[in-house]
C-alpha cells in the first residue's frame, strides 16, 4: 500500500510539472515559438520542437494518468528530463554562445544551477517511479501465481 501511495505521489509531482510547462507554452505560444527559434539548434529542428516539446508533455502526463501506462509515462518522463538536464549542463558548461530559455512559467525566473538541481530532482523522481512500478508489477505477478498454483 505504501509502495502505492508513493507511485501515485511520484506520477502526480511529474503530471503537474508537465502539465504546468506545456500549458505555460500554449498560453503564451508566440513567445514560445520565439525562444525555440532563439535556441542554438539546427534551424530544420526548432518548428518541430515547437510542437513535440508541449505535445510531449501532455501525452507524458495522460500516460502516467492510468495504471496500465504509468510505467511507459515513467520512462518518457526519465527520457525527458533527462534531455533537459542534459541541455541545462551544456549550458552550465558553456557549450553556447548565448543560453536563451524556453521554459515556461515560474520555472523561467529560475538560476541555470537551480535549472539543474530542479531537472535532477524531477528526474530522481522518473527513476524513483520506474523502480517502485516495476518492482510493484512483479510482486503483483508473483502474488497472481501463487493464487493459480494453490
Amino acid at each position: 500500500m505504501k509502495k502505492q501511495l508513493l507511485i501515485e505521489l511520484f506520477a502526480a509531482l511529474l503530471i503537474i510539472l508537465f502539465l504546468y510547462t506545456s500549458v505555460s507554452k500554449f498560453i503564451d505560444f508566440r513567445q514560445f515559438i520565439g525562444a525555440m527559434g532563439n535556441q542554438p539548434l539546427p534551424a530544420q529542428v526548432k518548428p518541430l520542437l515547437v510542437w513535440i516539446v508541449p505535445v510531449s508533455e501532455v501525452l507524458i502526463s495522460l500516460a502516467l494518468l492510468s495504471e496500465y501506462t504509468r510505467l511507459a509515462g515513467f520512462w518518457a518522463s526519465l527520457t525527458l528530463m533527462s534531455f533537459y538536464t542534459i541541455y541545462t549542463l551544456t549550458v552550465l558548461l558553456h557549450f553556447f554562445k548565448y543560453i536563451p530559455c524556453s521554459c515556461g512559467g515560474i520555472i523561467k525566473s529560475l538560476s541555470w544551477k537551480q535549472h539543474l538541481y530542479f531537472n535532477l530532482f524531477f528526474t530522481g523522481v522518473a527513476l524513483a517511479g520506474i523502480y517502485l512500478q516495476r518492482s510493484r508489477k512483479k510482486q503483483h505477478t508473483i502474488l497472481h501465481l501463487k493464487k493459480q498454483i494453490v
